[in-house]
């Protein structure tokens, strides 16, 4: 999520130019980008690989020839998984096996150094879904936090899409940029990454979705309908139900928007071992609300009535005089 305290617009948050390799060596081990998890090809030096043990704990591990990987369940050599088949179960000095794998882009996020709380594989799919981000698509993210959400909308959108990235926070920029560039294995030429505020970075700008993930989404509505061209969908995700409700206000207020949905994720695992079959202690329930809305020409250019509110949901809220009652 976006922080306060911006810089100048376009700063580049690591001195790294686009389409620039900062340096570090990705899953694949080289500028080609990563190895695919499920190519019979053994793992490499150079390679990203996750290591699973017995109670389902996961450890990201960069292999290096000559490293080890220490942890409660002993010690693993890299050079005995250096060669191996993805997928094989190996021993610790204190005998106890561990499996190792090349990282999905879930065990990636999960796992990676973070900056700022991450957008869940659980939303960041359905914000895919509901926001039809496509390949090919022209994509503008507002806050890049630490790169999750940016690497599933470069995974969708594909080589001939873009993705606009702008971060209010220097440090977030820089976690953001390293972590994409370590699953990738370099910066991908197709993204931006802009160190900048969202409602002033938009100006001249166009794109066919815009991804709001910022404290205050509402403020940017307004540039977001001049990105946007008739058709196109903006998609907020915002944990709290008052952000909900002044996002909604807010578009509907400003006359260029349609279709207007909120929705929540929730996810159960569930325990299948035999005829044991039952769900999970634990589930990740409530993370955001998404809500998203199709961009259209106001009424007086031939666009659609707003919608019919019913009577009694009260009168229209004044967020303005709400915040200065609670700053009192």
């Amino acid at each position: 999520m976006s922080g306060a305290g911006g810089v100048g617009p376009g700063r580049d948050p690591g001195g790294v130019g686009p389409g620039r390799d900062p340096g570090g060596v990705g899953p694949g081990g080289s500028a080609a980008g990563p190895v695919l998890p499920g190519t019979d090809a053994p793992l490499a030096e150079g390679e990203l690989v996750v290591l699973t043990d017995r109670r389902r704990r996961r450890y990201l591990v960069t292999l290096e020839s000559g490293g080890e990987w220490h942890s409660h369940a002993g010690l693993v050599p890299h050079d005995v998984l250096i060669g191996a088949v993805e997928g094989s179960a190996v021993r610790t000095n204190r005998n106890m096996e561990v499996v190792v794998l090349r990282p999905t882009r879930e065990d990636f996020v999960l796992k990676m150094k973070r900056g700022a709380q991450v957008v869940y594989p659980k939303d960041q799919a359905m914000i895919v879904a509901a926001a039809d981000v496509r390949p090919g698509a022209t994509v503008v993210e507002a806050g890049a936090g630490s790169g999750a959400l940016t690497l599933a909308l470069l995974a969708a959108v594909g080589p001939t899409g873009h993705v606009t990235s702008f971060e209010l926070r220097d440090d977030h920029a820089r976690v953001a940029e390293r972590n994409v560039t370590r699953f990738l294995g370099e910066r991908p030429a197709n993204w931006e990454l802009i160190v900048d505020d969202v409602t002033s970075g938009l100006a001249g700008r166009h794109a066919h979705r815009v991804i709001l993930d910022l404290l205050e989404p509402w403020a940017a509505v307004g540039p977001t309908a001049e990105a946007l061209a008739p058709g196109g969908i903006v998609l907020a995700y915002t944990p709290t139900v008052p952000q909900v409700m002044r996002f909604d206000q807010t578009l509907w207020e400003d006359g260029r928007f349609t279709d207007v949905r909120t929705t929540e994720t929730l996810v159960r695992p569930w325990d299948v071992d035999g005829l044991a079959v039952r769900p999970a202690h634990r589930m990740v329930a409530h993370t955001a609300f998404l809500t998203t809305a199709r961009r259209v020409p106001s009424r007086e250019e031939g666009g659609p009535p707003p919608p019919r509110r019913k009577l009694d949901t009260g009168a229209r809220i004044d967020w303005d005089a709400t915040t200065r009652n609670e700053g009192d």
